[in-house]
C-alpha cells in the first residue's frame, strides 16, 4: 500500500493526459476524413490538369483509370488512411515523385520561418501583455491596447506590402524576395528573413500579447494575490513567482494557437515574399488538383496544431494544480 502512494498524485493527471491523447487521435481520423471528402469536391482533377483544356474525354478518361481517380471514393480514402499511418502519403500526382520528398524538401523552410518568428514575436509578446497587466487602467495599458488592436486589425498582405515599399523600395535595405543562399553569413541570412518574419511577427505579437495580458489580469483579481500584496510581496516576485505560474494554461494554449498559425497559416506572406515553405506548397497543389500532395500537406497541418494544443494541456494540467484535479 505504501508503494503505490507515492504515485497516487500523478493518477489524476495521467488520466486526464491520456483523454487528451485519445480525443486528439479520434479528432485527427475525423479530420482526415472530412480532409479527403471535401478535397474530392474540388472542380476537375490532376488528369484534367495534366492534359489540358485540348485532351479528349477518352485521354482523360484514361489518365484518370491510369492515375487510380476511378476507383471508388471509400477504397480510395482507406488505402490513403493506411499510408498516412504508415508515413508514405502516396504519389504526387502532377510532379510523379513521392509526396514524402517534396514536403520534406519544403518542411525545413517552414520549420526555420515558424523558429525565427517564434524567437522575435514571444519574448516581445510576453512584455507587452505582463507590461499591459501591471499597468491596468494606466495611460502605458491604454497606449499599447491601441497599439495592439491596431497591429490585429492590419491583414497580413497590407503590412507586407507596406514592409516592401519602405524597406525593399523607398530605403533599399532589405530584399523584396526571401532568397538564401547556400551557406550565408549571418548578415545574409538575417536580411533575407528579416521582412517575412517581422510581417509574420506582428499578428503574433498583437494577439499573443493580448491574451497573456487577459490571462495575468484574471489572476491578479484572485484573492491569493491580495494576500500577498498584504504580506509585502513585491511587485516583480508578485507577477513572476506567483501569477505567471497560475496562468500556465491559457498562456501555453495562446501559444500553441500562435504557433500553429505560423506553421501553416502564413500562406499570404509566402506568396508574397516568394517563400517556398509549406503553405504555398498547398496553395500549388489545389491548383494543380494535386490530392495527394494536398491532402498530405492538409494533414500535416491538422497533425501539427493537434500536437501543439496536446502538449500546451500537458504542460497545463502539470503546471497547474487545480487542473490536476479535473
Amino acid at each position: 500500500m505504501s508503494a503505490a502512494s507515492p504515485a497516487s498524485p500523478w493518477r489524476g493527471p495521467l488520466t486526464l493526459i491520456a483523454k487528451r491523447v485519445g480525443m486528439a487521435f479520434v479528432t485527427l481520423v475525423l479530420v482526415s476524413a472530412v480532409i479527403f471528402t471535401i478535397s474530392g469536391l474540388l472542380p476537375g482533377d490532376a488528369a484534367q490538369e495534366v492534359l489540358g483544356q485540348g485532351a479528349t474525354p477518352e485521354q482523360i478518361a484514361a489518365l484518370r483509370h491510369e492515375m487510380g481517380l476511378d476507383r471508388p471514393a471509400l477504397l480510395r480514402y482507406l488505402e490513403w488512411l493506411k499510408g498516412i499511418a504508415s508515413g508514405d502519403p502516396g504519389d504526387s500526382l502532377v510532379a510523379n515523385m513521392p509526396v514524402a520528398d517534396i514536403i520534406s524538401e519544403r518542411l525545413p523552410n517552414t520549420l526555420v520561418l515558424a523558429g525565427l518568428t517564434t524567437l522575435f514575436a514571444v519574448p516581445i509578446a510576453f512584455l507587452i501583455g505582463i507590461w499591459s497587466a501591471v499597468t491596468r487602467g494606466r495611460s502605458a495599458d491604454r497606449a499599447l491596447n491601441l497599439m495592439t488592436l491596431a497591429m490585429v486589425a492590419l491583414p497580413e498582405f497590407l503590412v507586407a506590402t507596406i514592409a516592401v515599399l519602405v524597406f525593399s523600395v523607398k530605403l533599399l535595405w532589405l530584399p523584396s524576395i526571401t532568397i538564401v543562399p547556400q551557406d550565408p553569413t549571418l548578415g545574409e541570412f538575417l536580411r533575407a528573413y528579416a521582412m517575412p518574419v517581422l510581417v509574420l511577427g506582428v499578428g503574433v505579437i498583437a494577439q499573443l500579447g493580448r491574451m497573456i495580458r487577459a490571462a495575468i489580469i484574471a489572476e491578479l483579481d484572485r484573492p491569493y494575490v491580495e494576500m500577498a500584496r498584504l504580506k509585502g510581496v513585491s511587485p516583480r516576485r508578485l507577477i513572476f513567482r506567483h501569477v505567471l505560474p497560475n496562468a500556465v494554461g491559457p498562456i501555453v494554449n495562446a501559444m500553441a494557437l500562435s504557433l500553429s498559425y505560423l506553421f501553416g497559416g502564413a500562406i499570404i506572406v509566402e506568396t508574397i515574399f516568394s517563400y517556398p515553405g509549406l503553405a504555398s506548397l498547398m496553395v500549388n497543389a489545389v491548383t494543380s488538383r494535386d490530392m495527394p500532395l494536398l491532402q498530405a500537406c492538409a494533414m500535416l497541418f491538422c497533425a501539427t496544431y493537434l500536437l501543439l494544443v496536446l502538449i500546451a494541456d500537458t504542460v497545463a494540467i502539470l503546471a497547474n494544480p487545480r487542473l490536476r484535479q479535473g
